[in-house]
């Protein structure tokens, strides 16, 4: 253990093994269905570029600002945001809300794929019959008992994992979901890249039409860029908290959102290429999943196998997400309550599966209930939890990192303000940040550059996010 982390918490037992796991946490079923599609309707390579831009700039800066609060303090969301400014220590609760209400009804839809896994394995979904697979999987979710089976079933993976601590649970299971989702993507999509016709899929991904680059498409890259590395939530902050302090906070910062970045872009060439091959439209949006593939499977040869690879990468990616969600939330509880880690995962796992019961009914025998702008109980939490929460918690973050807690330590430097240019505060803001990472044998070259994406960029660009999200 090393004598700098904080007494009976967990901590990492390897870089590769943080690096895994943070990544599990931000790839996600957005990376198999939503960023393709992105891809596609947005200017192909173009908005993969402009998406990769935005990945660095507003990405690497939140990703970093979180993960340095997290070490800095060893400590849980709400406690490290309190522990360096009192006053402040509600933000850090919002980051713990939205992860307690996404997991309630992501583990939703993580038990949709382990039945899928199954269909897939029994030949169920054997057919082409969009409309046919359509309705089964319509008739599926509407039913009451079912799907809380399954609900209950991945809330039950993910506890079991969650239970387990820092290296004996999420570092050694991430060592192993990672790798194999890596290595079931590519064999997907090996196979559709072979198929005839595929080419016009990849055509569709990645042929760059800077034409089609407007500001709703930069919007759009920025807000899948932001949920997709599960920032504001909480998450980053509390993998960070279990980091050893020679850590190097930048190095692991990039490694996260590139890994990302590979696996949607795997996805793209997957999933796209097969899609397109057999004529099946690629606008399904969560559709493409369990209507659309399934359909593409029973087309093509050896098409079961295909299913299974390929929903068990999915549940796999689903996983590695939701146990980082629960996390935040056990952290709080061990930290902050004093209780063991097996008494807060099974309590707060219990919590979070009584709290989707209602999220998975809402798709059958209480859809007549609407609740925020006539959206059912699901939508309504999804709403509440990603476009609201986590885009405020993203701007706060911001605020809190460049002018409440770095700006106190840069004034220690200097205590007047008077005839500073933005490269002297950049300059001297890189001081400032060697003490708050504590990297004395790290050279961070590009700290001014950091700075004014914290300062500037980065929540400007976030509270348009926010305002679209709010209003949309």
């Amino acid at each position: 253990m090393d004598a700098n982390v904080t007494p009976g918490r967990g901590q990492w037992g390897s870089k590769i093994g943080f690096i895994l796991a943070a990544a599990g946490s931000a790839v996600g079923l957005g990376n198999l269905w939503k960023f393709p599609f992105l891809a596609g309707q947005n200017g192909g390579g173009a908005f993969v570029l402009v998406y990769f831009v935005i990945l660095l700039v507003v990405g690497f800066t939140l990703m970093m600002a979180e993960i340095t609060i997290g070490r800095h303090t060893q400590l849980n969301a709400i406690g490290a945001y309190r522990k360096i400014k009192p006053s402040w220590g509600w933000v850090g609760s919002l980051g713990v809300l939205a992860g307690f209400l996404i997991l309630s009804f992501y583990s939703v839809i993580g038990g949709w794929i382990i039945a899928y896994i199954v269909k897939a394995a029994t030949g169920t979904f054997n057919t082409s019959d969009v409309k046919m697979l359509g309705d089964m999987f319509t008739q599926f979710i509407q039913s009451a008992g079912t799907p809380i089976f399954y609900h209950g079933l991945f809330m039950l993976m993910t506890l079991g994992i969650v239970i387990g601590g820092i290296q004996q649970g999420i570092e050694k299971y991430s060592k192993i979901l990672m790798p194999a989702l890596f290595v079931m993507i590519v064999l997907v999509m090996i196979r559709s890249l072979t198929l005839d016709g595929a080419m016009a899929g990849v055509k569709f991904f990645l042929n760059p039409d800077f034409s089609k680059i407007t500001g709703t498409v930069i919007l759009s890259a920025l807000g899948q860029v932001f949920f997709s590395l599960s920032l504001g939530m909480g998450c980053m902050i509390t993998y960070g908290s279990y980091l050893s302090k020679d850590t190097n906070i930048p190095e692991c910062s990039l490694y996260i959102p590139l890994i990302d970045t590979a696996v949607a872009l795997l996805a793209g060439l997957a999933i796209l290429p097969a899609v397109f091959a057999f004529n099946f439209p690629a606008d399904a949006g969560p559709g493409l999943l369990f209507i659309t593939l399934p359909a593409v499977f029973s087309k093509m040869p050896m098409g079961g196998l295909m299913g299974v690879v390929f929903f068990t990468l999915a549940l796999f990616a689903a996983v590695t997400s939701s146990i980082s969600l629960l996390e935040v939330c056990v952290s709080y509880v061990v930290d902050e309550w004093k209780w063991t880690r097996k008494k807060a995962t099974v309590i707060i796992a219990t919590l979070i599966f009584l709290m989707g019961i209602p999220c998975s009914l809402s798709q059958g025998p209480w859809s007549e209930i609407k609740l925020i702008k006539g959206k059912c109980i699901l939508d309504s939490v999804d709403f509440i939890a990603s476009n609201v929460l986590l885009p405020l918690g993203g701007i706060l973050l911001c605020i809190f990192i460049a002018w409440v807690w770095g700006l106190r330590r840069v004034q220690k430097i200097s205590k007047t303000d008077e005839g500073k240019t933005i490269i002297t505060w950049a300059l001297e803001y890189t001081d400032a940040l060697k003490e708050i990472t504590n990297d004395g044998q790290v050279n961070f070259a590009l700290a001014p550059i950091w700075v004014f994406l914290i300062k500037w960029l980065a929540p400007v660009a976030i509270t348009i996010v926010f305002i679209q999200g709010i209003f949309s």
